[in-house]
Formats: structure tokens, sequence, C-alpha cells
């Protein structure tokens, strides 16, 4: 790949609501660019970011795809613009969440036939929280039901004022050719290869475009006070500085600009390029977070600086095996480089260099501050490390986490045959490095694969049987349900078994009795003179708890319990080790059928996120799922935070159900909370 270490360097993330535009947009960036000979479409499977057959097949984004490309600005600056394609499902909301962790900008993708939908709030909140300046581009303006305007009034109703219109359209669906500047208040008509020329502002247009560039300029100039006191005393600033004054405004996050493109005609493709590197935050502003210990550090993206890489993203790729996406945050690296991991201290050896655009590997001598790189076979170098020049001080650096979003849709794996058994750990293992949403635990003898719904673990399941030939079966997760003793009792276990030669003696008398929630198990050694010997009350307590996991009368496992060994009987000669542990599991099963047992089941902790338009249908819905709302708080935003503990068993597609209920806009955690007794009329069978 051409390799330009003067050129300016930036790392922009496409966001946006699924089907806003996002690759067509890619792809549309990349054609104007050069560097694709014509633009791919999501249609045909012809995308650069959009390479997996699973993405294919579905027409949608399901991973973050990486396109580099070059690009020279009006002014003669040479930029290196690495763009990261996210996609737009709610299911696959972690690559968002990394690509946000890297990129200088991100591009809020909204279309002007969809509007401002739900995945368009959570991007922009994504970005918000992510600290990640941002600009909005409105794609489609060229199709039908197009409507640029209502499109900047939703825009505005749901973010407020910082919105910016910079552009406005020459007409909407298939009358759209061309571009009003607010700023410059000139008009651009567009050629059939996506090039502009001056073309004056339609009447219509010219009139509504100085009535938004005054107001634009009004509020551009409110956060400059030198500039504000010229334009007071009647000095109109040019456009190159209310340009400059807006993009400290954009990296400030005081300002998002709004533009309109179409990624189909390439109407507006080439100025979104030119205020895409404008606008993007440069130099210090540019510096990334890392964490010395417990120290803040603030890394300059200096190529001549100490060499500090920050791997974002493994893959797992069928032909080279695990690649590791990197961005560097200082200094430049090279081929054949040994660097430090700075977390493991392990030494790694980068052999050769390439850069991603799509499923390409474009071989590359080095890689300098701020751009995206990869590399094969770094076994030691796990999703979030650091890597510093060999010889760095020996102090743990390691990146900010990325946000956490615990897995709220689950399904149990059956391996189909014994070799896929015996694979699929490790297959597991390298998914979820892949994809750090993904998470692998076991419940009792069952592997569980957790993830976002029920999309992001079909995907997750094909990749298993394409890229690691691994084939399973799936089914709901067993609820996790537990039993204890409903009241204290006596019992007695025997063991007399007599069959010639060395026998089988043991007796035990146990008491019984139910221990607070939560508080697991006790063992009372209440022996005197010697009934049990001391060296078999191991024994005695090993057959209680291997009694207590093979579950009680309803078949879960038991706890809770105090079991007190009050009395016994051994034998000289036929008493061991393994007859006391029998008479003991006989001892608590007797128990246990004659007190009986309470079924107890899994209750959760619960958030959900939601607007609040929605407070009243989610707070019904988790009311019919027996669940006990103990908590409401409202948020910035016309959002609102419910909290409630709800049963394990209600929420197996709770998360589905959520996203119907709030328009796609509601967020669910999901943790462990404690037991409660299960209503006799729902005991599993």
């Amino acid at each position: 790949m051409d390799q330009a270490p003067s050129a300016a360097v930036r790392t922009v993330a496409l966001i946006g609501a699924s089907g806003s535009g996002k690759t067509t947009l890619t792809e549309a960036l990349l054609h104007r660019a050069g560097t694709v000979p014509r633009a791919g479409r999501v249609e045909d499977g012809s995308t650069v970011s959009d390479h997996e057959p699973e993405e294919i097949a579905r027409g949608i984004s399901l991973a973050l795809g990486i396109a580099p490309f070059r690009w020279q600005t009006d002014d003669g600056t040479p930029y290196d613009v690495t763009l990261l394609d996210t996609p737009g499902f709610l299911d696959f909301a972690g690559a968002v969440d990394t690509a946000l962790a890297v990129a200088d900008l991100a591009v809020v993708v909204v279309s002007a036939v969809d509007g401002v939908q739900a995945g368009t709030h959570l991007a922009w909140r994504a970005a918000a929280e992510a600290g990640v300046p941002r600009v909005v581009v409105v794609t489609k303006e060229d199709k039908a039901r197009a409507d640029f305007h209502r499109v900047l009034s939703e825009l505005r109703d749901a973010f407020g004022s910082i919105v910016v219109p910079l552009e406005l359209p020459f007409g909407d669906e298939t009358a759209f050719t061309g571009i009003a500047d607010v700023l410059s208040e000139e008009g651009y008509g567009y050629d059939a290869d996506g090039r502009h020329h001056d073309e004056p502002l339609p009447s219509g247009v010219a009139e509504e475009e100085h009535r938004l560039h005054e107001q634009v300029t009004e509020e551009i100039v409110a956060h400059d006070d030198d500039q504000l006191e010229r334009y007071l005393a009647g000095d109109e600033p040019s456009a190159a500085d209310l340009g400059r004054t807006l993009a400290q405004e954009v990296c400030a996050g005081e300002a998002v600009p709004v533009m309109v493109v179409s990624g189909t005609t390439g109407v507006g493709v080439d100025r979104l390029a030119d205020l895409v590197c404008l606008l993007c935050p440069g130099g210090e502003a540019r510096s990334r977070t890392v964490l010395a210990g417990d120290v803040e550090v603030q890394v300059a993206p200096d190529p001549a600086g100490p060499t500090l890489l920050h791997a974002f993203r493994t893959v797992a790729d069928p032909f080279v095996g695990q690649v590791t996406v990197f961005r560097v945050l200082s200094g430049t690296v090279r081929a054949g480089d040994r660097l430090l991991n700075t977390t493991t201290r392990t030494e790694e050896r980068l052999p050769g260099l390439f850069r991603l655009r799509g499923k390409e590997h474009l071989p590359v001598d080095e890689v300098v501050a701020g751009q995206v790189g990869a590399v094969a076979k770094l076994t030691g170098t796990p999703t979030g490390s650091l890597l510093a020049a060999k010889g760095s001080p020996g102090v743990q650096l390691t990146a900010p986490p990325t946000r956490e979003r615990p897995g709220v849709y689950a399904l149990a794996l059956d391996p189909v045959t014994q070799s896929d058994d015996d694979r699929l750990s490790a297959a597991l293992a390298r998914l979820a490095a892949e994809d750090p949403t993904l998470t692998v635990d076991r419940t009792g003898d069952r592997t569980v694969l957790r993830g976002l719904g029920d999309t992001h673990l079909a995907v997750a399941l094909e990749r298993l049987a394409r890229v690691f030939g691994v084939h399973v079966t799936t089914s709901p997760v067993p609820v996790g349900y537990r039993e204890t003793i409903a009241r204290p009792v006596e019992a007695e276990g025997k063991v007399k078994k007599q069959s010639g030669g060395h026998g089988q003696y043991a007796v035990v008398q146990l008491r019984v009795s139910p221990l607070p929630a939560g508080s697991g198990f006790e063992f009372v050694d209440s022996i005197v003179g010697g009934a049990i010997p001391r060296t078999y009350l191991p024994a005695v307590e090993r057959g209680v708890r291997e009694a207590m996991a093979a579950g009680g009368p309803h078949g879960f496992p038991v706890v809770d319990l105090r079991v007190e060994a009050v009395d016994g009987k051994a034998h000289s000669v036929d008493s061991s080790d393994m007859a006391f542990r029998t008479a003991a599991a006989a001892g608590l099963r007797e128990a246990l059928t004659t007190a009986g047992t309470m079924v107890l089941e899994p209750v959760c902790r619960v958030h959900v996120t939601v607007p609040q338009s929605a407070q009243g249908d989610v707070m019904s819905d988790l009311a019919a799922r027996r669940g006990r709302i103990t908590d409401t708080v409202s948020l910035d935003g016309g959002e609102v935070v419910v909290e409630a503990t709800v049963p394990e068993a209600e929420l197996s597609r709770y998360v589905l159900d959520l996203r119907s209920l709030t328009g796609g806009r509601g967020e669910l955690t999901v943790a462990p909370d404690h037991y409660a007794p299960c209503p006799d009329h729902l005991v599993p069978a």
C-alpha cells in the first residue's frame, strides 16, 4: 500500500442505525478517492467492508469493517484516512464500542428517508460516552420520500441546538443534484463522476441559505469572544475563519455539524471527505489516554515519539490464523520490530505489517502514529493490550476499558460429535477473543454461550462451523433451580453389607436444618464418646456434599443446609470411608424426603434504560414477569432507568421483547442477585 508518513492521519468511525447507508457511504468515499475502481453494492455482496459470508447473506454489517484511503483537500493537504464501518444492528453494538475506542471522529449517519431512529439515539449516546467528537451526515437524499428538512428538524428535536447544518440540498429525491454551502454561501453542482463545480443557488434555496447562514454564523461566533466582538462591530467573518472556530467547537463537543450526501450518485461525497479531514481533531487534541497503574497519562500521536501500540481487535482469519489489529498511539512501528506487552511483559516480534482494507491484506513497511495496522500471530497479546518498545520502563500500562456489555441472551450448546466436543472449548475461546461481547460459561454440565441477542448468537455459531469446523446443536439454557430443606429433621443412614470376606458397615445419625438464604453449607461435628471414629468424619461430610450435589426430591442441587452429625456406629473391621460416605448420603436423602424441600429459583437484578414514553409499558411488562420494581432514575435526554428484580425463568427472551416495546431503544443489563422460593404451581415437573 502507498505510504505517506507526511500525510495528516485521521481515523473516522461511521456509526448509526442499521440501514442508514454507512456501508454504501464507505464505498462512495473509497471510489471518489480512487481507492477502488467502482463502488460496490450491498445488494450484490460486493462491498469492501461487508465481505464475510454471514454479512453478504443477510445484507447487513455484522462486524467492524476497516477501509483506509488517501485524500487531498482543496488546499492541497494530503490525508491518510481510515474508515471504521460499524454495524447498526443492536446485537453488534460491541463493534461500535471498539471503533469509538480508537476513532478521532464519529460520523453519525442518518437516512434522509427514515430519519432519526432508535439506532441513531444509541450511536449518539455511545459517541458521547466515549468522548469522541461527532458530525452528522444525512444520506440517501436521492431516494424516494427523502426529506432533509424533516430530518434536520428531528435531529434538533432529539439532540438540541448543538446541531449545526453546514449544507442544504438542491432539491430532494431525484431532484437532488447539488449542495449549498452555508458558511461560504456558494452553490455546487455535481457531474456524473462525482466532482463538483460552481453553480448559482436556485432562488428557493438562496433565501433559505442566507437566513441559515446568519443563524449558523451567530451560533459559531458565540463560542469565541474575539470573533463575537468583531462580528457585533460589523466585521463579517470569512468562511475560513468560521470553519476554524467550528472545528474547535466540534473537538470540544459544543457543535455537531450536519452535511448531506448521496452515496449512490456521489453528490456531496467529496465535500464530506474534505470536511471530515478539516473538522477532525488534530495535533494534541488527538492524544490518547492510557493508565500507568491508576494514573491517567496522555500519549501524543508523535511519529518520532516512543513506540506505543493499542491492540484493539482480534480477528480469526481462516488462512493466516489470528490477526491482531492495532492503532499506533505514538512512534513508528516497522516490520521485524520487537515490542513488549506492557501488562504481561511478554516479548512479541512483528514478523510483517499490513493494513486491512476489508478482507485484503495490504503489506506495508511501517505504520506511523495515528494509523491503524495489523499483524498476524501475536499469540501473547489479547485484545486491549498495549505494546511498547523493548526496554521501556517496567510500569504497567493499560488502555482504558471499553464499555462492558454483559450477555443478555443465551443458548446451551451440545456438540454434534466427539470431535466437535474436543475442539469446542478452544474454538469458543477464539470466538470470544474476536468479540468480547460473547461470553462462555458452564451451567451444570452444559456449555452456555451468551451474547446481545438471537442474531448475535446465530452469526457466532455460523462462524463456529465455517471458520473452526465445530458443529453444535442448541437449546434453551436450563434455569439453575435449587432446593433447600423445608424444616429441621433428624434422620439415620445405614450401610450393612456382609457377603463373605470384608463387609461394609456404617451408621450415621444426622440432624438437618435449613440455613438463611445464601449461607451455603455448614457441617457440624457433635459426635461424643467416639461413636464415629474421627478418621471417618471427613468421609461423612463428603457423603453429605455428594448427596446435596446429586439433588433433592425435585432433582435440583441442595443448598443452604446445616448438617450436624450427632451419633453413629462403626465396626472395627467392616467400617470404611466408603461405608460412611454411603451412609451419610443415605441419611441426607432420608432427611430431605421426610421433611420435604422448597424449590428456589434464581432472581436477577435488571437495569433497563428506556425513553420516558415507554416507561409505563416496560414497568407493566416487568410486573407481568413477576418482577419487583426497586427504583427509577430519570436521565438527561428524556430517558429513564428502571431497576427491578425479576426471576431468571422470565428473562430468557426478554431482550427481544424489550426491543419490541421500545422501538429498539431499550438497553438492558442483567446480573444474578439472589435465590427466592419458587411458587408451587411454577415448579418444573
